[in-house]
């Protein structure tokens, strides 16, 4: 089984005569830590969009652990979604009013897949965000606060968290250290490729940051993988 393939896919914007992304072969491996490597604007993001089903394509097929996410109506790409992708955001997108906790268990609210994961750990979903907690060194103090009151640093530990309650199959990272500095992002990578080392996740982790690739097994340039600026399907260093 392939983690994700893609199969002759095209995007693009009719509005936008500027942008096209084409892939029409690439297999991402499962067991992998992928990293995908491109400037600003080249159409990072919108390649986990696709990934994650966010996007359709106008052509083509995306296959993520061998389901065709592009057959997927509405409401079932949605669960598929929610079912097998842990999201870390680039500004982790934590909800501010909710406390730590309950950004944390969020994921399993909307999954019953997840849920039934995190509670195969422990009797309830706090428990269980509060074991997360202890393994990425967030204090008790801070487990009732609301995330507006959490520092920076904080908060990336509680999107790591959010990100892998439940176990979901492929961990998702878009620019995540983007607005970090150096000491706070060499800490961010640790905690998030130890986690998905002890839980056995995939990650695919898109970046313009260079200097990460050292981190990952399986490094893609996203402008070669797009067949509008390149003959390649797919260039791998």
């Amino acid at each position: 089984m392939s983690l994700v393939r893609f199969d002759n896919f095209l995007l693009n914007y009719p509005s936008d005569t500027s942008f096209s992304l084409q892939i029409k072969n690439l297999i991402l491996e499962k067991n992998k830590k992928i990293f995908i490597e491109g400037p600003s604007g080249c159409g990072k993001t919108t390649f986990l969009n696709v990934i994650t089903g966010l996007t359709k394509p106008v052509t083509g097929n995306i296959y993520v652990l061998d389901t065709n996410i592009t057959a997927l109506n509405q409401v079932a790409c949605d669960r598929f979604r929610v079912d097998h992708f842990g999201i870390i955001f680039q500004l982790f997108n934590l909800i501010p009013y909710l406390t730590v906790i309950e950004n944390i268990i969020l994921p399993c609210t909307f999954s019953t897949q997840r849920r039934k994961k995190a509670l195969a750990n422990n009797k309830t979903l706090e428990e269980e965000a509060r074991r997360l907690c202890t393994e990425l060194d967030i204090t008790d103090s801070l487990l009732n606060k609301p995330i507006s009151q959490l520092s920076i640093g904080q908060q990336q530990r509680v999107s790591i968290a959010r990100a892998i309650i439940g176990q979901p199959d492929i961990i998702i990272a878009d620019e995540p250290t983007s607005a970090l500095d150096d000491d706070r992002k060499n800490q961010f990578m640790s905690l998030l490729l130890k986690e998905c080392n002890t839980y056995n996740l995939d990650l695919i982790f898109v970046s313009h940051d260079t200097s990460l690739q050292s981190h990952f097994n399986q490094i893609y340039h996203l402008e070669n993988l797009n067949n509008t600026h390149s003959n390649n399907d797919h260039v791998i260093t």
